[in-house]
């Protein structure tokens, strides 16, 4: 028998692991996949799970000819050469019907008696500072601050740098990082003076941890928080996950990435979790979520997002809804409340 946990870690076709699970796999009599998130972002993700274990279960041996029957897709042009990209789905409830006969999913609210969600949104405005910035980023893919500047080539970069504008930090074509005003922080900062017990923050940039850090650090004491990221040692990981669920000590809060933290640990010594930023992996937001999620968690969860309006922050969180949409149309599951 061969069983692939996480098995969204091999839903892209062309990855070496991905080739190296499905040939070790042809010699295996059984085989399973489990994962809580089988679509994370689109449901071509399903392809290569599924002919992992049965080239035959979707009917289509190929990923292109599955991809021609589930996905709308459209020629653009890039760099002279044309490229086909997706601009929508189809035949989903086919799709969905096709995975009945082999698949069973149990929901959390199933099988454990876990307290409540809530999901809110905390909306700012951009600082006059960061309003310039993001006006000449987005209509020029240039900005330029104290001499610095920054330019886009790509429109990836460009939503890149725009993202780095709403949460307050802006870096220039040299690599040096400049703070930009903004109300984030100290919405944050608020939004920790209304919590009660502990709570985790996730951010998305590296230079995000650090100010939150220094600010945490100087308004609650050194020890009431502690990091889990990159820079985090795998010796003070540990300790760091120790420390948020130690009731009685002094640490209350924990700030990390989702793509660090967001996996395999548990954190229910904190009810409360805080987005300073979003990504558009909705695997990450969602294995981030469920940090708190768990047993042994006894306290109602409240999901917190700090959202600049009219900005790239909206979109993020309209693409990550589109995304919980289609999965949960494939999944034949009703529509759930979430940011």
């Amino acid at each position: 028998m061969m069983a692939i946990d996480e098995s969204t870690s091999i839903k892209n076709p062309g990855a070496n692991r991905t080739k190296n699970i499905i040939e070790l796999g042809k010699d295996v009599k059984y085989k399973r996949i489990l994962t809580g998130s089988p679509v994370t972002k689109s449901p071509l993700d399903l392809f290569t799970q599924c002919y992992f274990l049965d080239p035959w279960l979707l009917d289509q041996q190929s990923y292109y000819a599955f991809r021609v029957r589930y996905a709308k897709m459209r020629s653009i042009n890039v760099s002279g050469r044309q490229v086909q990209i997706v601009v929508g789905y189809r035949n989903l409830p086919e799709l969905s019907d096709k995975l009945k006969p082999f698949s069973y999913r149990v929901l959390k609210d199933d099988c454990l008696d876990l307290p409540k969600k809530t999901y809110m949104k905390r909306i700012i405005e951009l600082s006059d500072e960061q309003k310039k910035l993001y006006k000449s980023m987005k209509e020029t893919a240039l900005a330029v601050l104290n001499g610095k500047m920054v330019t886009s080539m790509t429109v990836i970069t460009q939503m890149m740098r725009l993202h780095q504008i709403t949460c307050g930090h802006f870096k220039s074509d040299d690599g040096e990082v400049q703070k930009v005003k903004s109300r984030r922080l100290d919405e944050l900062m608020d939004v920790l003076e209304e919590v009660e017990g502990k709570a985790i923050i996730w951010a998305h940039y590296r230079h995000d941890i650090e100010i939150i850090l220094e600010e945490v650090q100087k308004k609650y004491g050194d020890n009431s928080i502690v990091t889990y990221y990159g820079d985090t040692s795998t010796e003070d990981r540990q300790k760091a996950i120790a420390a948020i669920q130690d009731s009685e000590g002094p640490t209350r809060f924990l700030v990390g990435t989702p793509q660090t933290g967001g996996y395999g640990i548990t954190l229910t010594g904190a009810s409360t979790m805080i987005y300073y930023s979003n990504g558009y992996d909705l695997e990450k937001r969602q294995q981030s979520e469920a940090r708190i999620d768990r047993i042994g968690q006894e306290k109602p969860m409240t999901y917190i997002d700090i959202i600049a309006e009219d900005t790239i922050d909206e979109k993020i969180v309209d693409a990550l809804r589109k995304k919980v949409n289609i999965a949960t149309e494939i999944m034949g599951e009703e529509l759930k409340d979430w940011i």
